[in-house]
């Protein structure tokens, strides 16, 4: 077969012009941003503007743990008070409801005592209506 690797495909690299016959040489690139000069202020500035930024940050974050060392301790000083509260609040229960079964103990006591009186007032009156029917 021959050819370029073996397809049958003949290669031939033949110069149909040169370079130089009829053609003049390109004219230079158009000047586009001039020579290289360092950007030192340029550069500063947003060197800055960064550190600004993380100054910023620092700031942000310290006020960040002031706020949540104030926030825990009122939080720790809120538990405190509840744990009180409820300890006098069920103190509170436990007196009223001895306060209760006491008044409900006098109330059983009187009902008695007015029962028995009840009786000897009906003792009373049967013995006067005997002695006016006499």
């Amino acid at each position: 077969l021959g050819g370029i690797a073996g397809t049958g495909i003949g290669a031939s690299l033949v110069q149909l012009r040169s370079a130089s016959s009829g053609r003049e040489a390109p004219p230079p690139p158009p000047e586009t941003f001039g020579p290289y000069q360092k950007k030192g202020q340029e550069t500063s500035g947003v060197i800055a503007m960064i550190d600004l930024l993380v100054a910023d940050l620092d700031k942000e974050m310290q006020e960040a743990e002031v706020s949540e060392k104030d926030s825990q301790a009122d939080y720790e000083k809120m538990m405190e008070d509840a744990a009180a509260k409820r300890a006098a609040d069920s103190k509170l229960i436990t007196e009223k409801a001895s306060a209760k079964a006491s008044t409900e103990e006098e109330l059983q006591t009187e009902k008695e005592k007015m029962a028995g009186t009840a009786k000897e007032h009906m003792a009373t009156l049967e013995f006067i209506s005997a002695l006016h029917g006499e």
